[in-house]
């Protein structure tokens, strides 16, 4: 499973957004029914405008894991001040289910790039029991993955997936 970590590395996902982990979960993001995430592809704001199911596979609903989805590239990947821009953040998903079956504690932002081409990405914790995450974020903007999976001893992630996205144009958009 190591391989599937290098387009996080080429991505710099790995670096800027997460720490180098080891994947021991298997996680699919899928947007409209059929469009599923795979690392690095570009997907068009308005087709992800509506939250994803995100499937996880886990150990067994024993088991609870937490998801976050940051935008690391805000306002631009040139000077990304405001980063992370927290987009989503769901706790207390029971392993073998989705995301649905969680906690939505921010709900989903539609992606809405303005300048560049942004990365989105989603990270997935294991929790170490059930209703853990306490420590919660007080605004979208200045948000940190690493700070806040630390705060809520979540460890390093067991799973992530990143898209690009840039905003579209009205020629783009036919």
């Amino acid at each position: 499973m190591a391989r599937m970590s290098e387009p996080l590395i080429v991505g710099r996902v790995i670096g800027d957004v997460l720490d180098s982990f080891t994947p021991a979960t298997k996680m699919l993001v899928t947007y409209n029914g059929n469009k599923q995430v795979f690392n690095g592809h570009e997907f068009f704001p308005s087709a992800v405008t509506v939250k994803p199911r995100v499937e996880i596979q886990g150990d067994d609903m024993r088991t609870f894991y937490t998801l976050v989805m940051t935008d690391p590239d805000v306002p631009g990947p040139s000077d990304p001040y405001l980063k992370e821009h927290l987009q989503w953040l769901v706790t207390d998903i029971p392993g073998t289910t989705d995301a649905t079956f969680g906690k939505e504690v921010v709900s989903y932002d539609t992606p809405r790039p303005n300048i560049g081409i942004h990365r989105f990405v989603f990270a997935l914790f294991k929790q170490k029991g059930r209703q853990i995450v306490k420590n919660l974020p007080t605004s979208r903007d200045y948000f940190n993955t690493r700070s806040f999976a630390a705060a809520n001893e979540l460890g390093l992630p067991v799973a992530a997936v990143f898209f690009n996205a840039q905003r579209e144009t009205a020629a783009r958009k036919r």
